[in-house]
């Protein structure tokens, strides 16, 4: 496998060409001024606005460069992420997985700080984007599904050197996790996953027949509440191409697709996106999107999912734990119903981007869980 040294340089070009975009942007009617119908239009063209005018993007650019990258070829499909050694040694080896819609960014932040931390165990720490997300682009064939996106980080953790890692992972990266612990066996030390409330209240809810009248009232009122949520995912599993037009020529509707999961899914005592997650963070998130054009590739890797075939019934014995961000009891009821996970943690606040929204306490878990799972 070819892996080389990558830096980010976003041509002079396509930054005017983002301004003059987001600049001529034709904006719909302003008739809603809640969240319920998506991205509120007045809202939208407030952060689109700071987006050409107030932020910098060449002083994210220099900090994500400050961070090792690297970029893989990996047959014939572009993979680009962060290597960040650690100046320990024998620090282990982590890899971590990100999630729909995001890519390494959700991660910039966190991976420094397991690195070098100031006390507790340090880790070598890679961050792959997922084939079609972030920089890991252009797509340049299909079938990047779930198991062979796992195989691909499985070969470039091997080729950077790491025969045994650990490895973390929310939203689809915890299906990758999930995956490499299947298929990589032994070379996983252990497997940690994020999630919050949204995790049970979708189609793929493990079996809630345990629970209590109460409690399955409760589990169906959590599940109506998300049921107009899935729009994104019905048209993305089935026509991924109808949407990737928009995704790839217009910032603005790049913007508002990924801030509205923002709105959606992070800590809901939280009233705006950039109240749950730093706002150069989050346009630092849409501008990678924008830039490698990567908003097909999302697409994509959900109607893959949809129609990959699973392989039912495999196990593995890799340890497993958990760490969910919400303050919802059903959680481990229905995730670790028998107690079968090796680590549990919840926190009350936060939600589907821990490693944006709450970097501290999921570092501290990430330590906490690996610190008491045997490396050899």
């Amino acid at each position: 496998m070819d892996i080389r040294p990558y830096e980010i340089a976003v041509p002079p070009a396509e930054l005017d060409d983002l301004t003059d975009r987001l600049a001529r942007t034709r904006w719909p009617a302003d008739l809603t001024p809640g969240w319920e119908r998506g991205t509120p239009v007045s809202y939208a063209r407030r952060l689109a606005e700071h987006w050409r005018t107030g932020f910098d993007w060449r002083a994210q650019e220099q900090r994500l460069n400050r961070m090792p990258q690297f970029l893989a070829d990996v047959d014939g499909q572009p993979v680009h992420g962060l290597h960040v050694r650690s100046s320990h040694e024998h620090a282990t080896p982590l890899l971590l997985c990100h999630g729909y819609p995001a890519s390494f960014v959700e991660f910039a932040a966190l991976a420094p700080a397991l690195a070098d931390p100031t006390d507790g165990p340090a880790f070598h720490v890679v961050v792959p984007s997922i084939p079609g997300f972030g920089f890991s682009t252009p797509l340049t064939g299909h079938g990047w599904d779930l198991v062979r996106t796992a195989g691909a980080f499985d070969r470039i953790m091997q080729t950077l050197g790491y025969e045994r890692y650990a490895v973390v992972g929310g939203d689809v990266g915890a299906g990758i996790s999930e995956q490499l612990c299947l298929d990589a066996g032994d070379r996983v030390i252990a497997s940690l996953v994020t999630t919050d409330p949204g995790a049970i209240a979708t189609a793929y809810t493990p079996p809630t027949d345990h629970l209590t009248d109460e409690e399955k009232s409760r589990h169906e009122s959590l599940k109506a509440a998300r049921a107009e949520d899935f729009g994104y995912l019905q048209l993305q599993t089935t026509r991924p191409l109808s949407v990737a037009y928009g995704l790839t020529d217009s910032p603005v509707m790049q913007l508002t697709w990924i801030v509205e999961k923002l709105r959606e899914w992070t800590d809901p005592e939280r009233e705006l996106p950039e109240d749950a997650v730093d706002l150069d963070d989050l346009l630092t998130l849409v501008s990678v999107a924008w830039f490698g054009r990567g908003g097909d590739g999302g697409a994509n890797l959900l109607y893959e999912a949809a129609h990959a075939s699973m392989a039912w019934g495999r196990t593995h014995d890799r340890p497993q734990g958990m760490v969910a961000f919400g303050e919802e009891p059903l959680m481990r009821r229905i995730l670790d119903r028998d107690g079968h996970l090796a680590f549990w943690a919840q926190h009350p606040r936060g939600g589907h981007f821990p490693a944006m929204e709450r970097p501290d306490e999921l570092a501290g878990d990430i330590r906490r869980f690996l610190a008491a799972v045997p490396v050899g």
